[in-house]
């Protein structure tokens, strides 16, 4: 011990020489202790010696020796290699932690005393290994070309697993590109889990593979700023949170997962000795918030959601790319069937910019869709697709891309696809032994550029369980159902809508339809009832006072026509111009559809067939507004006053004069 002591001394004298740092080396721990900080170092009954209030129990010290190493301030690193790891802690936070090490497995445990934050720095490699830390102190935790995997479910088998319920800072430092893997068996939520909340920063680079559960699992909420973000694989979701989730610049990239691409919930909190839990719903949870950056997500689960939300979606910018390819299940919880969808939300869905691209193949996939209202305007541009049928299952039975017809079938049983559908419809009771409903949410759409194809059987383009109220904005549906549906009421008073249906009404209303303003192109199916519909069984009516419309397949029967309408005949795939003052709207027609045309404007209106049409290009390049025209022949117009027969003896239209007077 004598010999110890001298060294002690030297030690002591050394680290009185400014710039000069003592390091204590435990095991594979190094803890740094500058000079200017180390003050009075205790050395108590020749087995002990505490520096700046962390005391080493000096068997266990393996080395000490005084350098120039500097020193960062509450700093810790971990580099990993291979089997083992090693570790450097800044003198500033030493008698704050509790380092337990077995082979390349690191854990630290914060003291309730901590009151400054630590950044832990993570570098090396290793496939047996995995970082713990358990605090009550927010953190950073920099990954610095980190390759870690923990395979041996230490630590619970997440490769990094923070228990600790503040904020903790994930930041892939700029160019470096980091790998986390976790266990195959183990009780982590998250390969990346933090009880807490995770900012992610920086503009480097982290890829995750979740082999247990999610990929990403935070207790609390989730922000993405400048960082790319990989998610692999996953056995449960690819990101998964509760309070909320922000994208505000960066990449997420999502795939290979075996639930949904984006989950997030709404909090549930213990509230103590009962037991019970309570939702935050007054709080900011179970929402999110789309901002910036680009999220590409493709899931191929049965009934898996690209993203998911229990509360609210607002898109306000960023470019969104979600890809669904599984078919529909039978939820035998709720004994009904569910199916996948791009971009869902139990609550409402605001969208106001960005890029979002939605496609959908599985049976009775849906593009977007939330429970409640869902509101579009300013300059978003939409593209959503969808290519499955309808799925049918009770229970027992199941068919993907059904043919079969559903008309006393219950709606539980079945899936449709779904280009866009909101708003809910709910049975409310008998009256006049009808049945009667009340609607909630719906659809408001008053700008941005939303394009919508359904081309499996059953598909409907745009659908409101409620309201759908259009008054701007440019909308091209393409679909084979009805194009665009509500269950109530529906109004166009502004904006350019184009509404094609192939085995349906291009607009159906179940309520009263308002054609009040706007450029409207309806295309009904041959052999559908009308291109606009409205509810007349129940003396609802369709109503037209205003804007420019074109309606191949003609018009609701008992319509009230306040603006003058005439009837046309039409011709296969031949360009259009309709006339209205001066402005020119250039159309081309279809391969096939309902009987007849009808036409309306704010003044008399002429029409020209066989034109040749330029100008601004609308509705996917089937018509231009406004255009410039030349050539074609001018086109009897004669007069509208009610509905048609919808066409069904007239395939094409192309051979019905007039189209108008045929009721159905």
């Amino acid at each position: 011990m004598k010999r110890f002591s001298i060294l002690l001394t030297a030690t002591i004298v050394a680290c009185s020489l400014s710039a000069q740092t003592l390091n204590v080396k435990v095991g594979n721990v190094t803890y740094l202790f500058p000079a200017s900080q180390a003050g009075v170092m205790t050395y108590s009954d020749g087995s002990s010696l505490t520096v700046m209030g962390k005391t080493f129990t000096l068997n266990k010290v393996s080395s000490m020796y005084v350098d120039e190493t500097a020193v960062t301030d509450d700093a810790v690193s971990v580099v990993y290699s291979g089997s083992s790891a090693s570790i450097t802690i800044a003198g500033s936070v030493a008698q704050y932690l509790t380092i337990t090490q077995s082979g390349a497995h690191v854990s630290i445990v914060q003291s309730s005393d901590l009151a400054q934050e630590i950044t832990y720095t993570l570098s090396g490699s290793s496939s047996d290994g995995g970082f713990y830390m358990e605090g009550s102190y927010k953190a950073t935790v920099e990954l610095n070309g980190l390759n870690l995997t923990n395979s041996s479910a230490v630590y619970s088998g997440a490769a990094v697993h923070i228990q600790n319920g503040k904020r903790i800072k994930v930041k892939p430092l700029n160019g470096t590109t980091n790998t986390l893997t976790d266990a195959a068996s183990g009780s982590q939520k998250g390969c990346l889990y933090v009880k807490g909340h995770i900012e992610f920063a920086q503009s480097g680079t982290l890829n995750v593979y979740g082999n247990t559960k999610h990929a990403i699992k935070a207790g609390e909420y989730v922000t993405i700023k400048n960082a790319t973000i990989n998610v692999l694989s996953a056995a449960g979701d690819g990101l998964n949170c509760e309070q909320y989730f922000l994208m505000a610049s960066g990449t997420l990239n999502i795939s290979g997962v075996s639930d949904d691409g984006i989950q997030c919930d709404i909090e549930d909190t213990d509230t103590g000795s009962t037991g019970e839990t309570a939702d935050h719903e007054d709080e900011d949870s179970g929402n999110m918030y789309l901002q910036g950056g680009t999220i590409n997500v493709n899931v191929t689960a049965t009934a898996a959601k690209g993203i998911k939300a229990e509360g609210n979606i607002s898109i306000s910018g960023g470019t969104i790319g979600v890809t669904t390819t599984g078919s529909g299940e039978w939820d035998s919880d709720d004994l009904e069937t569910k199916s996948a969808c791009g971009i869902s939300s139990d609550a409402n869905i605001t969208i106001s910019a960005g890029t979002i691209t939605l496609k959908s193949t599985g049976s009775g996939g849906k593009g977007l869709k939330c429970d409640t209202l869902l509101t579009i305007s300013g300059s978003a541009v939409i593209d959503v697709t969808t290519t499955g049928g309808l799925y049918y299952n009770n229970g027992t039975k199941e068919y993907t891309n059904y043919t079969g017809n559903t008309d006393n079938v219950d709606s539980d049983y079945y899936s449709s696809p779904k280009g866009i559908k909101a708003g809910t419809k709910v049975e409310a009771g008998k009256q006049n032994n009808k049945t009667t409903y009340n609607y909630y949410g719906g659809i408001v759409i008053s700008g941005s550029t939303i394009t919508v194809s359904t081309s499996g059987t059953n598909g409907e383009g745009i659908e409101s369980k409620s309201t759908l109220v259009i008054s701007g904005g440019e909308i091209a549906v393409n679909a084979y159902d009805d194009a665009i549906n509500a269950a109530s009421d529906l109004t166009i008073s502004n904006g350019y809508v184009y509404a094609r249906a192939t085995n349906n009404d291009a607009i159906d209303a179940n309520g009263n339809c308002y054609i009040q303003g706007g450029l409207v192109y309806a295309i009904g199916a041959s052999g559908a009832e009308v291109a606009i519909d409205a509810n007349s069984e129940d003396q609802k009516q369709l109503y037209v006072s205003g804007g420019t419309l074109v309606a191949i397949g003609g018009l609701e029967k008992g319509a009230s026509l306040t603006q003058t309408c005439y009837s046309a005949s039409w011709s296969q795939n031949t360009w259009y111009a309709l006339t209205v003052g001066n402005n020119v709207f250039a159309f081309k027609t279809p391969s096939s559809g309902g009987t007849g045309m009808v036409v309306s404007g704010a003044s008399t209106p002429t029409l020209k067939s066989g034109i040749t049409a330029s100008g601004t290009s609308i509705f996917g390049g089937v018509a231009y507004y406004p255009a410039t025209v030349s050539g074609g022949s001018n086109v009897s117009l004669s007069s509208y006053s009610g509905g048609n027969t919808g066409g069904g003896n007239f395939p094409g239209g192309g051979n019905n004069p007039g189209g108008g007077g045929f009721w159905h």
